[in-house]
């Protein structure tokens, strides 16, 4: 399966990371000094979920197209509010501009030619967001640590590769050994239970303290994505309880939905 963002925009796996995404910003933006954001596989920056790409597989059907008129939990409400006020969908580079202040930083990193351009284009009106055309796992060594020493990074790869989960791993430790006191958001898709604990205990190796699994599941056709998960590395206090209390509402509305938080390192808040 292809998981490039085009062919997923918007499906449940998407509605849960943004949603850590928000949650994670909005917890950055109590302080007034300033954070840093880095996108390591940022995709176009914005999805027309009537184009192609996003009609062939149907997953926004089951996922942001449901969730009018969900109310209750801060954060849901902010991602539901930035989803609903662009154009088209936003991905994750687009979603975090929007939560930039003037003191605040996004560098988004994209690789594929035709991606990294729609991608400045999705970018332009935010003065402090950059594109970086070229490999965001080479690029996480040369901006980590960041001079604002407080952030957020974002590795969401495609898993084209067949070692995609141990490159990714990789990067992971040596990003998290750089700059220990960010927040790190790690997408990965669930093929196989085994398989993603094998990937969050490679990252784990990094020595972080505290690390939550957020995983989540729709019933799906066999050859779909049905199960995602995110490792978050440094999850802000009260993150887990937010979490749940968005997912708790998002829940019902997403057909065979199901999701779990479970720490793997450090005590529960």
């Amino acid at each position: 399966m292809n998981y490039r963002h085009a062919y997923h925009a918007g499906n449940f796996a998407d509605v849960v990371k943004h949603l850590a995404l928000v949650t994670a910003l909005l917890h950055l933006r109590k302080k007034e000094t300033p954070f840093f954001v880095m996108d390591s596989h940022a995709g176009r920056g914005r999805y027309d979920l009537a184009a192609g790409e996003a009609q062939k597989t149907g997953e926004a059907q089951n996922g942001i197209a449901r969730l009018d008129g969900v109310h209750g939990a801060e954060a849901l409400e902010k991602y539901l509010e930035l989803a609903r006020g662009a154009d088209h969908y936003p991905g994750s580079p687009l979603i975090a501009a929007m939560l930039l202040r003037p003191q605040d930083r996004l560098v988004a990193c994209e690789k594929h030619p035709e991606d990294s351009a729609a991608l400045k284009i999705a970018l332009a009106p935010f003065a402090r967001a950059r594109v970086e055309a070229g490999d965001g796992y080479a690029a996480l060594a040369r901006l980590l640590p960041p001079p604002e020493r407080r952030g957020l990074v974002l590795l969401d790869p495609p898993f084209e590769a067949p070692d995609e989960f141990e490159i990714a791993a990789r990067a992971a430790r040596d990003a998290y050994r750089r700059f220990a006191t960010g927040i790190y958001l790690l997408w990965y898709p669930v093929k196989s239970a085994a398989q993603a604990r094998a990937f969050c205990g490679e990252v784990l190796t990094c020595g972080a303290a505290r690390a939550l699994a957020v995983e989540a599941s729709i019933t799906a056709p066999e050859g779909k994505l049905a199960r995602a998960g995110l490792l978050v590395l440094n999850p802000p206090f009260g993150f887990a309880a937010q979490m749940r209390q968005g997912l708790d509402l998002i829940g019902p509305r997403l057909t065979g939905f199901h999701a779990s938080l479970y720490w793997l390192a450090g005590a529960p808040d």
